[in-house]
């Protein structure tokens, strides 16, 4: 049978009942565009939170109070209640660590902050004149923390992007406006650019004071919160993390590695966790979804075996005319391909579509990859082999003499 022929006759079979197909066809449109549209969700919560991590820094390792193996004494990051590192251990870290570029401690708080008759409750990040580089934040107005402000514990705050709207408004400048943390009023000298995100120490939603200053008047303690490490080199961050680990145990007088008083978190570590978390999370989505796809392949052998029986004295015919068992097996399998070939990518276009609208609509990133496409599609011609081939078997043995005298 020449391929011409073959595509001539599944056309016009399919179309000979335009209704079902069309509905068969709708079936595999619903659940490659689902399988598309969950796996976006899902890839887009790893770029999402790769992005964020990434953004807290480069080659970064971060040292905070407490055991996080132990039960009842786990420390997320750097908030905790612990208080077990102080400033000492840092200029240790930054005299003794050779793979260590720069060394940015840490005090946190969250309080409650006013301005101008406006108020927010927000963190507190008590710094050094080394963070924002640790960091990669960056001033967009005025000027940041310097190692003066840190000596003499001056009341100076840099604001985050989403800080200034809610204290003083949309689009306002708030270079040399007072904002008061707790009972101590400080002066605004600078903003950030925003780096957008939630959660995970977001830098958008920030007050930045001196760490002298919020250890004086905000903690009352001269323990930190977190000693951010930038690592020159990320071959070095798993040297690095031991040689930080021997030098706290040794100046904590600890012996045993297991009852340290303090974690080391490791951002490419962090990165690996969180992203197989979101991977799992992708792939349930995706399972969910490919649930509507094994709806969808159900219903096209549905249609084939219906379209067998109707079609029963065709086959007989074509038997009879000379068509091998071959021929008639390639016909009914080329018809269930094409309408899965078909729903394929509509489904995919409406995927995209769906993607795109509920990134719109919502404040999930998406993302769609070609791996997706390709993955969704390889499903949809499978499905199409897989669903098709029973009913197209079925059609191939039938008797022609049998077939003839089908009623």
């Amino acid at each position: 049978m020449l391929f011409s022929d073959l595509f001539e006759e599944t056309m016009f079979s399919l179309s000979a009942n335009k209704s079902r197909s069309a509905l068969t066809i709708l079936g595999i449109v619903i659940g490659i565009g689902s399988v598309i549209a969950m796996i976006s969700i899902g890839q887009g919560a790893t770029k999402n939170i790769t992005d964020q991590v990434q953004s807290l820094g480069t080659n970064l390792l971060s040292v905070m109070p407490g055991n996080q193996k132990q039960s009842g004494n786990i420390v997320k990051g750097g908030m905790g209640s612990a208080t077990s590192l102080t400033m000492e251990d840092s200029e240790a870290i930054k005299t003794s660590i050779a793979e260590a570029v720069a060394v940015a401690p840490t005090v946190s708080s969250r309080k409650q902050v006013t301005a101008k008759g406006t108020n927010t409750n927000t963190s507190i990040y008590g710094i050094d004149e080394s963070y924002f580089g640790v960091k990669n934040v960056e001033i967009e107005n005025g000027s940041s923390i310097t190692e003066q402000h840190t000596k003499s514990r001056s009341k100076v705050a840099v604001l985050g992007p989403t800080t200034v709207t809610d204290l003083f408004g949309e689009g306002s400048n708030p270079l040399g406006q007072k904002v008061r943390i707790g009972s101590q009023e400080f002066s605004v000298i600078g903003t950030t650019v925003a780096k957008g995100g939630s959660g995970m120490g977001s830098s958008d939603d920030l007050i930045y004071i001196p760490i002298t200053t919020a250890q004086q008047y905000l903690t009352g303690s001269e323990s930190v919160s977190t000693i951010n490490v930038q690592i020159s080199e990320e071959n070095l961050m798993t040297l690095a993390q031991e040689e930080i680990t021997a030098l706290l145990l040794e100046r904590h007088n600890i012996a045993d590695s297991t009852a340290a008083d303090f974690s080391i978190m490791n951002q490419a570590d962090m990165v690996e966790t969180m992203s197989s978390v979101t991977e799992t999370m992708t792939l349930l989505l995706g399972a969910i979804a490919g649930i509507s796809l094994l709806v969808g392949g159900i219903g096209i052998m549905n249609m084939m075996l219906t379209t067998v029986t109707e079609r029963t004295r065709e086959i007989g015919l074509r038997k009879s005319l000379g068509a091998n068992s071959k021929n008639i097996t390639l016909q009914f399998l080329a018809e269930s391909v094409s309408l899965t070939f078909l729903g394929g990518v509509i489904g995919i276009v409406l995927g995209k579509v769906a993607a795109w609208l509920i990134s719109i609509f919502s404040s999930l990133t998406t993302v769609v990859s070609y791996s997706s496409i390709l993955l969704a599609f390889g499903i949809s011609a499978l499905i199409g082999i897989v669903f098709g081939y029973y009913p197209a078997k079925r059609a191939a043995k039938l008797n022609p003499i049998d077939a003839l005298r089908y009623q």
